[in-house]
């Protein structure tokens, strides 16, 4: 079963929710408010590189000698 996140149009609150793949729309609700009025929000991922220096990947400090 899928995480999906979402946002409640009346409070604003953000929320992660396990769905079942049959899991039908009326099923679904603000964890805050109970509220039905919500939407999915896009998913935001990582690739693990959290630096933006220009070594390279196979050398995380940035000091081993490739050469």
């Amino acid at each position: 079963m899928p995480i999906y996140s979402y946002e409640c149009k009346d409070c604003g609150e953000k929320f992660d929710m396990l769905v079942g793949v049959g899991a039908g729309k009326e099923e679904l609700k603000c964890k805050k408010c109970s509220s039905k009025n919500i939407k999915r929000i896009p998913a935001t991922f990582s690739t693990g590189s959290g630096s933006s220096s220009s070594s390279s990947s196979s050398c995380p400090t940035g000091t081993c000698n490739l050469g």
